[in-house]
């Protein structure tokens, strides 16, 4: 069998299709996509151990609804779909089972942050993922998705289901945000 990277995303449906080469097929997606995955959550939730709690949750999810997948969109852009759903799912009962609010929950991500292992010390750095994380959440996702994966507004529309001018006036103020708070702390 061909590596994940050569298999087409047309290729690993037809072999998910097959229940000789389901689990074959689902192993090459995972192989494919684990790092675009692990990306998406991570910029979503912020820290590493919540991201890899994430991921298991959109694989379990892939896995059930693969073979549901219709094609309306490109294969990547329904797991980043499932990504970002269940990374917010994920904030939301987080917050509810440490009986946070938005603030306190974002001060326990940052407090954790600075602590991870996985979080760069770089004060640049820090400040950008400080200001990034103060974002309210769909904006972080869309400045998330815009700055560093320089995602067209397009695909992200398709994504996060709203319109294409939502979405630049999102990342605008998000920018503006983000802007002023390196500013007002460097």
């Amino acid at each position: 069998m061909q590596s994940a990277a050569q298999l087409t995303d047309e290729n690993i449906l037809a072999l998910f299709a097959d229940e000789k080469t389901k689990e074959q097929a689902f192993t090459t997606l995972v192989q494919k996509y684990k790092r675009d995955i692990y990306n998406n959550v991570r910029r979503v939730v912020f820290l590493h151990d919540d991201a890899a709690d994430v991921m298991q949750n959109v694989f379990v999810k892939i896995w059930r609804h693969l073979g549901d997948f219709r094609g309306e969109s490109g294969l990547k852009t329904w797991i980043v779909r499932i990504c970002v759903n269940e990374a917010l799912s994920f904030i939301k009962k987080k917050k509810e089972l440490c009986n946070l609010n938005d603030d306190s929950y974002t001060n326990f991500m940052l407090k954790t942050a600075a602590d991870e292992k996985y979080f760069s010390s770089d004060k640049i750095e820090s400040l950008v993922q400080h200001a990034i994380a103060i974002l309210p959440e769909k904006q972080r996702v869309v400045f998330a998705y815009r700055y560093f994966d320089e995602m067209p507004y397009e695909e992200m529309s398709k994504i996060l289901d709203t319109s294409v001018g939502a979405l630049k006036a999102s990342y605008h103020f998000a920018y503006q945000k983000v802007v002023e708070y390196i500013k007002k702390n460097s």
